[in-house]
């Protein structure tokens, strides 16, 4: 019957539930070839939605295929009819792999021309271009934060409708932190300053941490002291007062800033999943692939993160590497990573989480498989050190881990001004940047109106790729326009987080 199942590639030996069936039901499968008749499969167990339905006998440790590629090695022999889950499949990954350059055909294939689509964007004196005009306070160290959080709400107050918003991330770091660690957080946080979503910047530090003022200026680099103020919390008399006082000078600054029409090829999109579940790899990945394809296509930027999420399907993206030297880069990127998990004695493949296994996610090959999607065919232009900035066109790996909040704030820092987050299961978190909450499937996209912002399960009801495509195209236009706001905008969820690796004092 119509959707209840899908198959992914015609080699695969399982299908995804589309809804739940019960142990003894009876399922059709097309016959394939043309004139053969359709194959009646009797289900051995019940299988949850999302989850994977067993069509081809399978031997104890022989791989099962699905996005026509192994997730995993059966567990024991499995006849066709099984649910395929975490009890009957393990992963077939392990250790640090060889890698060797074998470029695709399909970096020789055509790339479409742009469209010259421009949005309402506003540009900055140093040429870079916002689509928020925003005034962000960012803190050198964590003992401030409630200093910081006083002084944007107050500011908000004075200056409601002056600039889209003034916006505090709270962050614990800063202070006792030594070497790289230290190095690490100077640089995601002067990413963040350098942003240009941000009209204006306040840095506030305290006076005795680690992140001297001084220091920090140093890793923010050359700025305009019309955008960027520095304030010494130790060496005011009344912090607040004089906080407040910065705060109108970078208003007054920001209201001169108005949208204009700026080529698409401008934007850059941080692409995220979170909460995935089975559908991911199905409906809202491959959209979100879709949609990068597209704005590389139209000369913008793309940048795809969560390292631990491309083991399994790493060589997929070496494969359509720029050149050999990217290649390399790929590469050192996935086995450095690799290697961060070695050294603190814990298993390469713990993943996935317990609800990306409840939402029929059994393996992280089989999660990669559907992540590495939301990078869609393009090039892999190049890789990005974590908390650096992006600066060429294409699509781009950032070096961050998987974890949503570190991720998406990596995406921020990198230069995203949207990030494009699928979830299957639902989360209200939102980064810096206007972040677009994607649902898998229709009940969640129901159920959770006031986080979800578009739904990719109509992919299964009633809509095609290109119509989702376009829909979700023109949704990122207006948002970029500031012809709409995300939910997380709307509810205030803008936060950030640090990737800690290191020693505090």
């Amino acid at each position: 019957m119509k959707n209840e199942w899908v198959q992914l590639h015609r080699n695969d030996h399982v299908i995804v539930a589309l809804r739940p069936f019960a142990k003894g039901e009876e399922v059709y499968l097309h016959g394939g070839e043309e004139g053969a008749a359709d194959q009646k499969l009797i289900l051995q167990a019940d299988v949850p939605k999302g989850h994977k339905i067993l069509i081809k006998s399978v031997r104890q440790g022989e791989d099962i295929l699905k996005f026509g590629y192994s997730i995993g090695r059966a567990k024991e022999d499995l006849a066709a009819g099984s649910w395929v889950h975490t009890h009957n499949m393990a992963t077939g990954l392990k250790g640090l792999l060889e890698y060797a350059y074998e470029p695709g055909e399909e970096l020789q294939a055509s790339k479409p021309a742009p469209t010259g689509l421009t949005f309402q964007g506003y540009v900055r004196s140093n040429g870079e271009v916002g689509i928020r005009n925003e005034i962000w306070i960012i803190n050198t160290v964590g003992c401030i934060n409630k200093t910081c959080e006083i002084l944007a709400n107050r500011a908000t107050s004075t200056h409601r409708g002056e600039v889209d918003g003034i916006h505090h991330f709270a962050h614990p770091f800063g202070c006792s932190q030594l070497g790289d660690d230290l190095e690490h957080t100077q640089k995601l946080l002067a990413s963040l300053v350098n942003h240009p979503n941000a009209a204006g910047v306040l840095v506030i530090g305290l006076g005795c941490e680690n992140n001297q003022i001084d220091a920090f200026q140093q890793a923010i680099g050359e700025f305009d002291p019309q955008r960027v103020k520095f304030m010494r919390s130790q060496d005011e008399e009344d912090e607040l007062e004089t906080g407040l006082e910065l705060l109108d000078e970078l208003v007054a600054y920001a209201k001169q800033f108005k949208r204009e029409p700026v080529p698409v090829s401008r934007l850059k999109l941080g692409l995220k999943c979170g909460g995935s579940d089975g559908l991911s790899g199905i409906t809202a990945n491959p959209l979100v692939g879709a949609v990068s394809d597209r704005l590389v296509s139209e000369g913008g930027s793309a940048i795809l993160t969560e390292v631990p999420e491309m083991f399994g399907a790493e060589t997929i993206l070496m494969n359509r590497a720029a050149d050999e030297q990217v290649f390399h880069k790929i590469v050192h990127l996935i086995n450095d990573f690799k290697q961060y998990f070695i050294r603190h004695d814990q298993d390469i493949y713990e993943n996935p989480s317990p609800g990306n296994k409840d939402g029929g996610i059994s393996t992280l090959e089989e999660k990669s498989l559907g992540c590495t999607q939301k990078g869609g065919h393009a090039v892999v232009s190049d890789v990005v050190p974590y908390g650096e900035r992006v600066t060429g066109t294409g699509l781009t790996l950032l070096e961050a881990p998987g974890n949503d909040l570190v991720s998406v704030t990596a995406l921020t820092a990198a230069g995203a001004h949207i990030v494009l987050f699928t979830t299957g299961r639902g989360t209200p978190f939102g980064g810096p940047v206007p972040t677009v909450k994607i649902a898998t499937n229709s009940e969640l996209a129901s159920r959770k109106k006031n986080w979800i912002d578009f739904n990719a399960g109509r992919l299964l009801e009633d809509l095609s790729m290109d119509e989702l495509t376009d829909a979700l195209w023109e949704q990122i236009v207006q948002i970029a326009s500031g012809e709409q706001q995300t939910n997380n905008e709307r509810n205030g969820f803008k936060e950030i987080a640090i990737f800690k690796d290191g020693v505090i004092l």
